[in-house]
């Protein structure tokens, strides 16, 4: 849609299984319960019609000790395992196409793994990326690169600061083309600016990890302080 993912995202798909982070980052394909577990993203899982017993067992809670939660969830938990076709049995492939440092070499890598594959996952893969945002591909990239070796707050502080680089259309509007193709007209045809990935230049991409002006503040977050038991 012309953005990139936020709200903490290349902190967390960072750390996923090998460079699973860049391939969800990038197609926006998303796991389903049973992968969230395996991938450490959730912590349990429970069949939807034990959801109000879950409620109403953690309603009745007084305490906030994580440990009393964890049983009190874990009454309730079922024990799952992903299914044979799924992404996570994918992640070799996964490694050798979306470890690459560039977009343009992560389609080339897709390019030549379609040709040779009888499985239709890389078709489908480089067909996401290249209805993508040229400009949001290579921002998204860099992002989730960065992401690794950073902690949550800055992460964050980053993520902040591509959005508003995004939604002041400082670079491109692509933010708003595609929540115009999207959600408004629904033509699902966005006009992407730059139209190509040959289009997009370091500085575009560099803008996007750059503070505005001094007169933008940073986003700032109360690291010194911790919720009970964090």
């Amino acid at each position: 849609m012309g953005f990139h993912p936020d709200a903490g995202a290349s902190f967390y798909l960072s750390r996923l299984p090998g460079y699973l982070g860049e391939y969800l980052a990038l197609t926006g394909e998303k796991l389903n319960g049973v992968e969230m577990i395996a991938c450490r993203l959730a912590t349990h899982y429970s069949m939807t019609e034990k959801l109000p017993l879950i409620e109403e067992r953690i309603g009745k809670l007084i305490t906030d000790d994580p440990s009393v939660i964890e049983s009190s969830l874990q009454q309730y938990g079922d024990l799952v395992y992903p299914d044979s076709g799924g992404v996570l049995h994918k992640i070799e492939t996964i490694d050798k196409c979306f470890s690459h440092d560039t977009v343009e070499e992560i389609i080339n890598a897709l390019e030549n793994e379609a040709s040779s594959s009888y499985d239709r996952w890389p078709a489908r893969a480089l067909m996401k990326l290249k209805e993508a945002s040229p400009l949001s591909l290579k921002v998204t990239l860099r992002s989730i690169q960065e992401g690794r070796f950073q902690p949550l707050d800055q992460c964050l502080a980053r993520e902040y600061l591509i959005s508003l680089v995004g939604i002041t259309k400082q670079v491109s509007g692509d933010f708003c083309e595609g929540v115009r193709a999207r959600w408004l007209d629904k033509d699902f045809a966005p006009k992407w600016d730059p139209p190509s990935l040959e289009e997009v230049t370091k500085d575009m991409v560099d803008c996007y990890f750059t503070r505005l002006d001094e007169l933008e503040p940073e986003l700032e977050l109360p690291t010194a302080l911790r919720e009970p038991y964090m």
